[in-house]
């Protein structure tokens, strides 16, 4: 189980280094490749920019895989989610009715709502509503949204993630520590990706696919998981994630990428000498949206930020190949043809 290094303000660890923060472009040359759509999978393989890392990109209306970049790394046993764990957290506090995205939250000497907590990624917040909510009812949660089961559908040499039965022990931070950034959990991108494709379509968690021939490709059938409680609750966890790439820890998307609404979380922590940076979000266009994972693994140039810095060079790519004006037209070339109401052409 990897482990994240954690610093407090008042004892703050300096950690070295060692793992390698890019990588050649043999890490994707045996992804397969048949089902997914190559504008997309060229728009992340460019995005990531030799960068050792996976790319993950969901069509959220019907859990369809279109691109998977480093499948190795993308379909392994996953890493500690970090900060991306609090999206979890989040959802169950509303749900349990504990708070809402305005509801103040007494910390050490000072307050502080769940918008904000989200945009900034705020520790001490989420591990206050950790407590709250007890290690049964966290679990709980998680579980419902796909954390500790498999995300795909006959996904090849996709592996399991870890969600623990017990809680940490009080002397690595217990229920606390698992809420602020996910320590003794192992998450996939895959989990992830679906648990986000969820929010963003309103509560369907689909099972995730990734068609591996051009007949598989052709009878793509959407495959329903579960339906989660969960749209009435969706604006109070968008307004954070909108927050988190307006201006808290993902606004280098921004640097890039400004014509659409984009809604995500990052995640930063380490492990003996590999640092993770997550980036978890989803997108909103006239003509669908998409959701995205982008997790790297590395060393001091590895981080959150740096991830949602490359999820906004995927837009860009993708927008500068009219890719969603061609998918637009595509919709429009594929609806029935009907008559006007005065009966003219």
């Amino acid at each position: 189980m990897r482990r994240a290094a954690f610093a407090s303000r008042r004892h703050p660890i300096y950690e070295r280094f060692t793992a390698n923060s890019f990588a050649g472009s043999d890490i994707f040359a045996d992804d397969a490749t048949v089902g997914e759509d190559p504008v997309v999978r060229q728009a992340a393989i460019d995005a990531l920019a030799g960068m050792n890392g996976t790319a993950l990109v969901i069509d959220p209306s019907n859990g369809r895989i279109l691109a998977m970049v480093n499948q190795k790394l993308a379909l392994s046993p996953g890493a500690e989610p970090c900060s991306t764990i609090k999206i979890t957290v989040a959802m169950a506090a509303l749900s349990e009715g504990l708070v809402t995205r305005d509801t103040p939250v007494q910390l050490a000497g000072f307050r502080m709502n769940m918008t904000d907590a989200l945009a900034k990624s705020n520790n001490l917040y989420f591990e206050e509503l950790g407590r709250e909510l007890g290690f049964e009812r966290v679990r709980h949660y998680a579980n419902l949204f796909g954390l500790g089961e498999l995300a795909g559908y006959n996904i090849e040499g996709e592996q399991l993630g870890v969600y623990p039965d017990q809680e940490l022990p009080a002397s690595e931070g217990g229920v606390a520590r698992m809420c602020s950034f996910g320590q003794g959990i192992s998450m996939t991108p895959l989990q992830l990706g679906a648990y986000v494709a969820a929010i963003a379509n309103g509560g369907t968690l689909y099972y995730l696919q990734h068609p591996a021939t051009l007949e598989e490709a052709l009878a793509f059938q959407p495959r329903v998981k579960r339906t989660l409680d969960i749209a009435k609750y969706i604006p109070d966890l968008e307004d954070g994630m909108a927050g988190a790439v307006e201006y808290g820890t993902a606004r280098s998307l921004r640097a890039s990428f400004r014509e659409l609404p984009v809604f995500g979380k990052t995640g930063t922590c380490s492990d003996k000498g590999t640092r993770f940076g997550w980036f978890a979000s989803y997108s909103e266009s006239p003509q669908g949206g998409l959701v995205t994972v982008f997790f790297l693994e590395g060393g001091r140039p590895t981080f959150g930020p740096r991830a949602a810095e490359l999820t906004g060079a995927f837009y860009r790519n993708l927008w500068d190949r009219n890719w969603f004006a061609a998918k637009g037209q595509q919709q429009a070339a594929s609806l029935p043809a009907t008559s006007s109401p005065l009966g003219q052409p």
